[in-house]
């Protein structure tokens, strides 16, 4: 009886311990399993990103400006590393632990331990085999590599721009280890044009210049997969899955010329020296077509080097050809000339009985030099470079008409170049003009404009009167091969072709020499011998920041021509920031940038084996007898 009672309570007791167990089966399998599959799925499952292949920056000769090498970083996931270092660690330290009579919690200890060992090993030990094998890369501190090895996360860089060979050696002689695809961008031509073109972070993102405000069309689209691991990091067959292939980035042809710009960089940095500036600018357009040609500026900092150390010399990633704007000072009377011609105000021979200063609404605005009534020419007005002339032209256009060519020549408006950063300068409303206002604009003062827009001034009048949109882009070339549609550029017909023909004849005059002195030109060093040149000095005063009024000792000086006059080709702009003295050779030719201008147009016309100019039949006159 009593067995059979034990009998059947050993049955009861095993029938409940498969109920048990089939509940908590149950359980496992219906409550827990989705959770417990999708964490097994997670630590099985490795995402590897195939980098796009960041397209080339060429000049429009197909020289390289930028350009993508191939690398590899070193890469890891710190958190799934240390499990996985644990897992293995974790049988043979167990049955250790059990021969020595170790607690759980020393156990425990100990497993922590000897992964903190191999972790130790790995940081040294990467370094080393970097270092042996004689490659370079970045960011190879033991410290730094131990560190990141420690850290709280699913994703690490700890070696970036490395050798593929070096890294696939690493990556095979230590667990968990990643030797990830990594482009390194490449700037073959160091600090020429660096303050177009930019640069890119260490993440392969654009961070200044054409880099940063194409980054879009020039980075790409990034490929993905999914693959499955075993604890040991091997890669399961056939688990390869979700795969999307990577679309490297667009070419881009610019419209610059490398030549030209190593040319016009080193030319401002000398005359930088030479006077003594704060800085230098120049800007080289395409007179047909508004394209840029050069543009560039001075302490531009140099990509390959030491970055910090250039940034403490004063050098920047800066285009300040379109980023900082000045007041352009006489360069800008052109605008007063195209308006009162084009409006039948006034003609180039019209005889102008000039004061040494005139009164405008109050202001009394004088003339750079003493004189009294001079019989200038309307020519002579802006060769001599005249304020009391030229502010008497203006005042027969009217405040209004006169604002309405700002608009026309896209004073106070950005231009649409394709680089991040342009300014639209500053020009006052027409409804906040007082009598003041108009005493200064015609004579470049009280507005400001940078250099590109400058240059776009006299690409209108040298191209017919059209003024065409500056553009640095010359094409777009997709991954496949494709030609990508770039939006146009607009075209505004500023004055008639008949108007800016005679406009660009008669400023020859500011370049014109006479041994009297009597008809020359305010830029007699901007002529280049054989050919026609026409343009326009400017001397802009810069306003004092402890008085806020002008100062009579800091200047902004420019120069805007056209090469040659008689078959416009280029058109140059320039501008000085505080010369103490002139931009040629120990520091003579005056403070003008007129030098600076002959000198590119001077390498532009021979380089291009431009015809020379007919000789013109007779000197302009700008003062009558």
């Amino acid at each position: 009886m009593v067995t059979l009672r034990r009998i059947r309570f050993m049955i009861i007791v095993v029938v409940v311990a498969v109920i048990m167990l089939i509940v908590r089966l149950a359980w496992v399998q219906v409550v827990w399993g989705p959770d417990l599959a999708a964490q097994a799925q997670e630590q099985r499952a490795r995402v590897y990103v195939d980098p796009a292949r960041r397209g080339e920056v060429v000049d429009r000769e197909g020289n390289q400006l930028a350009f993508t090498m191939q690398a590899r970083s070193l890469t890891v996931s710190p958190q799934l590393l240390r499990e996985e270092l644990r897992q293995q660690q974790d049988l043979q330290m167990r049955i250790d632990g059990e021969q020595e009579g170790l607690s759980d919690a020393e156990i425990e200890t100990e497993l922590d331990s000897r992964v903190d060992d191999v972790l130790e090993e790995m940081s040294q030990g990467i370094p080393e085999m970097i270092e042996d094998s004689g490659a370079t890369a970045d960011d190879v501190e033991e410290e730094e590599i131990l560190e990141k090895l420690h850290a709280e996360t699913s994703y690490e860089v700890l070696v970036r721009n490395l050798d593929p060979d070096v890294a696939v050696d690493i990556s095979a002689e230590y667990h968990g280890i990643a030797a990830d695809h990594q482009d390194i961008r490449q700037y073959p031509n160091g600090a020429i044009g660096e303050n177009i073109i930019g640069r890119v972070s260490m993440d392969g993102q654009g961070q200044f210049g054409f880099e940063s405000s194409s980054d879009a069309f020039l980075s790409g689209i990034n490929g993905r997969s999914t693959e499955d691991v075993s604890t040991d990091g091997q890669v399961i067959p056939g688990t390869l899955r979700d795969v999307v292939p990577a679309v490297d980035g667009a070419a881009v042809e610019l419209t610059l010329d490398l030549d030209l710009q190593t040319y016009v960089q080193q030319l401002l940095e000398q005359a930088k020296t030479n006077s003594l500036a704060q800085s230098a600018e120049a800007v080289v357009l395409d007179v047909a077509t508004g394209e840029v040609l050069a543009m560039a500026n001075t302490d531009t900092i140099d990509p390959n080097g030491d970055i910090t150390g250039q940034l403490e010399e004063g050098k920047n990633f800066e285009n300040l050809s379109i980023s900082h704007p000045f007041e352009p000072g006489s360069v800008a009377k052109i605008i007063t000339a195209a308006a009162t011609i084009e409006e039948g105000l006034t003609d180039p021979d019209e005889v102008l009985q000039v004061p040494g200063s005139i009164n405008m609404a109050g202001v009394t605005v004088a003339d750079a030099w003493e004189h009294g009534v001079v019989p200038y020419t309307t020519t002579g007005v802006f060769g001599k470079s005249s304020n009391v002339g030229t502010l008497m032209l203006a005042d027969r256009l009217g405040e209004e008409t006169y604002s309405e060519y700002l608009d026309r020549f896209g004073v106070g408006q950005t231009t649409g170049i394709e680089l991040p950063n342009e300014s639209a300068g500053l020009l006052p409303p027409l409804e906040q003009w007082s009598g003041g206002t108009f005493a200064n604009l015609p004579i470049g003062q009280g507005m400001s404009m940078t250099t590109l827009q400058m240059a776009s001034i006299y690409q209108a009048l040298a191209n017919d009167g059209e003024r065409i949109e500056p553009r640095i882009v010359d094409q777009i070339t997709g991954a496949d091969g494709s030609i990508e549609e770039t939006d146009e550029p607009e075209h505004t017909q500023v004055v008639s072709p008949e108007t800016a023909r005679t406009t660009i004849d008669m400023f020859r005059a500011v370049t014109q020499y006479d041994p009297t002195g009597v008809q020359s030109g305010t830029g007699s060093s901007g002529a280049i011998p054989g050919y026609q040149t026409s343009g326009k000095t400017g001397t802009a005063q810069k306003v004092d920041p402890d008085t806020g009024a002008y100062s009579q000792s800091d200047y902004w000086i420019t120069f805007a021509g056209v090469a040659p006059a008689d078959d416009p080709r280029f058109v140059v702009a320039v501008m000085v920031d505080e010369p103490v003295q002139g931009v040629e050779a120990g520091g003579a030719g005056g403070q003008s940038a007129a030098p600076i201008y002959r000198d590119i147009a001077s390498w532009l016309l021979n380089r291009d084996n431009i015809p020379t100019s007919p000789p013109m039949e007779d000197q302009l006159i700008l003062q009558a007898n």
